[in-house]
C-alpha cells in the first residue's frame, strides 16, 4: 500500500493534534500515537471527555503529550492559530443519543460549526492530511443491510429529533469531501459502528457499560424497546490501531471508510452475554423508548457494516471478542469506578 510522504519533520519527532482526545476514543487513540514517539497535542473542552482518561498515557515514557483545555474554535483561532500539524485527528463531537436528544441545537453546532473551523485552520496550516470521525447515524434507516459506504441514505422527518446528529455528521462528511475536491486537503472519513470498550461511561445512553455496570452491580439490566433491535459492538482497542495508518496510505485519501466489527447481536442477545460473561444474577427488564427517551426518538432495527473496503485498503481486521471487551469494561468500572454495591 504505497504511503503518503510525511512533512519535512528535521528529525524532530511528528506533532498531531488530536481533538476530542481526553474522551473514550481519543484517549485510546492518544496511548498509541504517544507509544509511536509522537508529540500529541490534544484540545477537548472536557464537556464529555474526562482528564483522567489521560493518566495512562502520561506514564508512556515515548512521544510527548500536551492537554489544552478549551473549546476547539477558540483554540484554532485563537491560542492555537500558528500552531502547525504533521497530521490532524478529529474525534470531538456530540456524544450519545440521550445528549442530541436532550440538547439537539448544541449538538448540531458542535459536529458542524467545530469542524468547519477545523478545515479552515488545516487549509490555512499547510493542509496536513486529516482525518474525521463520522458514525454509522449517517445511513439513517438504512436501504439495505449490510451498510456499505456508497449506499443510499434515508432519513426520518425533521420533526423527529433523532435524525438531526445523523444530518450534522453528513454535512461533516460534505465538508470533508468538498474541501478535498475543491482545496486539495488530503482527507479520510471514517464511520463508526458502535465502538466499545474501557473507559466508555453509559451516562449519555451508551448500552454496553449500562449494560455491564448493572451486571456488576446486581441492578437490572434495562433493554430499551423490546430488544430485537440488532447491532455490532466493536472494541476501541482495534478501532485505534488502525486510525493513524489510514493517514499515511495513498489509497484512504479521499475516502469513506466503516469501522465496525461484523458480528451481528440484537440489544437482548447482548444483555444475554453480559450477564453470562460476568456470571450476573442481574434480571433482564425492558423499557419502553416512550419511557427512556423524550418525544422524538426514532429507533433504527438493524446497523451492520460491510467492512470489506477497510479491510482492503488499509488492512482492517478486528481481532477482539466481545465478550473479553466485556470482561475488560468489568474489570476497569471495579478498578476505578465502583467502591460500593459491586455484586462480585
Amino acid at each position: 500500500m504505497p504511503e503518503l510522504e510525511d512533512p519535512a519533520t528535521g528529525g524532530r519527532p511528528r506533532r498531531v493534534l488530536v481533538t476530542g482526545g481526553a474522551g473514550f476514543i481519543g484517549s485510546h487513540l492518544v496511548e498509541r500515537l504517544l507509544a509511536r514517539g509522537d508529540h500529541v497535542v490534544v484540545c477537548d473542552d472536557l464537556s464529555t471527555g474526562r482528564q483522567k482518561n489521560l493518566d495512562q498515557a502520561r506514564s508512556i515514557p515515548t512521544g510527548s503529550l500536551t492537554l489544552v483545555h478549551s473549546d476547539l474554535r477558540e483554540f484554532l483561532t485563537g491560542a492555537g492559530r500558528h500552531d502547525r500539524f504533521d497530521r490532524i485527528i478529529h474525534l470531538a463531537a456530540a456524544v450519545g443519543v440521550k445528549r442530541v436528544m436532550d440538547d439537539p441545537i448544541a449538538a448540531i453546532r458542535t459536529n458542524i460549526d467545530q469542524t468547519q473551523s477545523l478545515f479552515d485552520f488545516a487549509i490555512a496550516s499547510g493542509k496536513p492530511p486529516t482525518l474525521i470521525a463520522s458514525s454509522s447515524e449517517v445511513y439513517g434507516k438504512g436501504v439495505k443491510t449490510p451498510f456499505h459506504e456508497d449506499d443510499d441514505v434515508l432519513y426520518g422527518p425533521t420533526t423527529k429529533t433523532r435524525w438531526s446528529y445523523a444530518c450534522s455528521k453528513a454535512i461533516d462528511e460534505h465538508l470533508a469531501i468538498s474541501h478535498h475536491r475543491q482545496n486539495a486537503l488530503p482527507v479520510v472519513i471514517v464511520r463508526f459502528f458502535n465502538t466499545v470498550g474501557p473507559r466508555q461511561v453509559g451516562d449519555y445512553g451508551m448500552v454496553l457499560p449500562r449494560f455491564v455496570h448493572a451486571a456488576i452491580t446486581g441492578e437490572p439490566l434495562k433493554v430499551f424497546g423490546d430488544g430485537t433491535q440488532s447491532r455490532t459492538f466493536c472494541d476501541v482497542r482495534d478501532i485505534v490501531d488502525v486510525l493513524p495508518r489510514m493517514l499515511d496510505i495513498h489509497a484512504a485519501v479521499g475516502r469513506v471508510f466503516n469501522l465496525g466489527s461484523e458480528r451481528v447481536v440484537t440489544v437482548r442477545a447482548l444483555a444475554e452475554v453480559v450477564v453470562r460473561t460476568l456470571g450476573s444474577a442481574s434480571p433482564i427488564t425492558t423499557v419502553p423508548y416512550s419511557d427512556a427517551f423524550q418525544e422524538g426518538f426514532e429507533e433504527l432495527q438493524t446497523r451492520c457494516p460491510d467492512i470489506s473496503r477497510a479491510r482492503a485498503n488499509v488492512g482492517f481486521e478486528p481481532k477482539i471478542g466481545l465478550e473479553q471487551t466485556i470482561k475488560d469494561i468489568a474489570a476497569e468500572m471495579r478498578a476505578h469506578r465502583l467502591v460500593k454495591g459491586d455484586a462480585k
